[in-house]
């Protein structure tokens, strides 16, 4: 599929050469700087020196006062204290951040993962009758809770307190909570909006030990935690965010709790150099895995186990739930594939929403989100689980997911998320139904760009601008991620430099000029189909990303090219 090619607006020439100045770096830099609202010589210090320091006072959240008072009276009166969290990585390292952290002051604590399939995502009346059943009377919810106002009354009818700690938007009602942390409120002053369920969980570490007046540093250990929810719920890596990310990859690369460990060694990747996207890839999927085959508390034992030895036996049962996964992820896929691939009406259309009855629930939103990228348009999968449909859904870039269901509710039992992803339950009887409806409120309403993949460029460049010193400015962006990607550059105009070669069957290794530039080794994923166009000696443009081979300890600089234009 042909990508649009989107350049981003030109910044204020005024403001980039006044950066520039300041910093005496060349204009490309000052501008890719300005894009991410760093526009001062102090700004720009914090953004290339990042530090812990800068992190924001914990009790700039509304209600953080109230709730650092309520752990403490739990605390001093032996109270038992349950740490309660979702099922994804996000709630599993929460849970584990706080859960390890107050285990030494309560011995009547212990944490609660729900089970995807018998009782949903969130909080649980189930999980409020555990807590009630053996006596606990304080309940700290993370990366969940947030619309949870009925469930949060039936615990209030039981005498449990509840701490909810999330970050999703808010409903119109708040729950009835001894106190709810929750940056996104309209009513929170916190600096930060963006914190991950587990960055929510650290600000509480955080605030106790700062109450209590403890040493600051003693949150530091579960920086890697942290960094692993920010890198795998794909927040913005920006403001605190980015700091925390910067300093949990240090902590994952060099001293890491011994559950990521026991991950890192199963890993394929050298142990040592995780990046955000190494976490996305192979240390996040295997964590994930535990609630979608077994369940997530096996995840929590594992990121709250002291020795490497304890840490093995849920590592490798967890390295055992993800190739489960894969094989039902790469089954399911292809069932899916094939239904779209024979049927001409189903290809025609603007939506993809596809029903089996015996698909697996725990990976059909992966099974989504691997449709969108093929397809690209909105994308719900279905199956049946305990006699009703459940559905996994995800969007294009641009398009409101959510409201496009809220227009089909009258056809939902169930449904909530927000705009790029969405998960829903119906009757069976109205699958068809629903398939129709959600075909006509998309059509209707998404425009023709959104349904063709772009490619977002930072800024057009010449071969000439990249040398070592602009890439080693280049590598003080990291960690990139969601709003601080790493650039996208183009170069138009380019040649074929010492020629071109595929590599496996649909890759593309081959070199490029530009008039008299530097010759730049590429590779091109996927580009395989362009080797005779680019041999034939044809000029092209392309847009790519920049960076260092190591092959057999000889380095050079190499363009990541994502597409090429004739």
């Amino acid at each position: 599929m042909q990508k649009r090619w989107v350049l981003k607006p030109k910044r204020n020439q005024e403001k980039i050469s006044k950066l520039q100045e300041a910093l005496g770096v060349n204009p490309i830099i000052a501008e890719l700087l300005i894009n991410r609202d760093v526009e001062t010589f102090d700004q720009a210090r914090d953004f290339f020196r990042p530090s812990l320091d800068q992190l924001h006072d914990p009790f700039l959240m509304k209600d953080m006062n109230v709730a650092i008072t309520r752990i403490d009276r739990a605390i001093g009166n032996k109270e038992k204290i349950l740490i309660y969290g979702d099922y994804d990585v996000d709630g599993t390292t929460a849970v584990s951040v706080v859960y390890s952290f107050f285990r030494d002051y309560n011995s009547g604590i212990e944490f609660y993962i729900p089970d995807r399939y018998s009782e949903g995502y969130g909080i649980s009346n189930k999980g409020i009758d555990y807590a009630h059943e053996n006596g606990f009377t304080l309940i700290i919810a993370l990366d969940c809770g947030i619309k949870a106002v009925d469930k949060i009354a039936y615990a209030n009818s039981k005498g449990i307190d509840f701490i909810i700690g999330d970050h999703h938007l808010p409903g119109d009602e708040l729950p009835d909570a001894v106190a709810v942390l929750d940056p996104k409120r309209s009513d929170c002053p916190y600096p930060y909006k963006e914190l991950s369920g587990c960055g929510i969980g650290f600000k509480i570490v955080q605030a106790f030990l700062q109450h209590n007046g403890m040493p600051k540093e003693l949150a530091y250990q579960y920086l890697d935690l942290v960094a692993v929810s920010i890198a795998s719920d794909i927040v913005p890596i920006t403001g605190e965010n980015r700091i925390l990310t910067h300093y949990g990859l240090k902590k994952l690369n060099t001293n890491p709790c011994v559950g990521l460990q026991a991950l890192i060694n199963l890993s394929t990747h050298k142990s040592g150099s995780f990046s955000v996207n190494d976490v996305v890839f192979q240390i996040g999927p295997r964590i994930n895995a535990a609630g979608r085959i077994d369940h997530a508390k096996d995840a929590v034992k594992l990121l709250t186990v002291k020795t490497l030895q304890d840490a093995k036996p849920y590592s490798d049962s967890i390295d055992d739930q993800n190739n489960t996964r894969k094989g039902y992820d790469l089954k399911i896929t292809n069932e899916a594939l094939e239904l779209l691939d024979n049927d001409e009406i189903l290809k025609a259309r603007k939506t993809t929403v596809l029903y089996k009855e015996d698909w697996h629930k725990g990976v059909i939103g992966i099974v989504a989100s691997r449709l969108t990228e093929k397809y690209y348009r909105p994308t719900i999968i279905l199956t049946n689980t305990n006699g009703h449909i459940a559905g996994s859904a995800r969007s294009v870039l641009g398009f409101d997911l959510y409201e496009a269901l809220s227009e089909c509710s009258d056809l939902l039992d169930q449904y909530g998320g927000h705009k790029y992803a969405a998960g829903l339950t119906m009757q069976t009887v109205n699958v068809p139904l629903f398939q129709e409806r959600f075909e006509e409120v998309v059509s209707k309403s998404i425009k023709p760009e959104m349904l063709q993949q772009e490619i977002l460029i930072e800024k057009e460049i010449t071969l000439k601008d990249i040398d070592a010193k602009f890439y080693k400015i280049l590598q003080q962006f990291q960690p990139h991620g969601p709003v601080n990607e790493a650039p996208t550059f183009l170069a138009k105009g380019v040649t074929m430099g010492y020629g071109a070669t595929i590599v496996g069957s649909t890759h593309l290794k081959f070199s490029v000029k530009q008039g008299e530039s530097p010759i730049f080794d590429c590779i091109g994923f996927g580009l395989a189909l362009y080797i005779d166009r680019i041999l034939a000696g044809r000029t092209f443009d392309i847009c790519f990303s920049i960076e260092e081979n190591n092959w057999r300890g000889k380095k050079n600089l190499q363009l990541n090219v994502k597409a090429i234009r004739f």
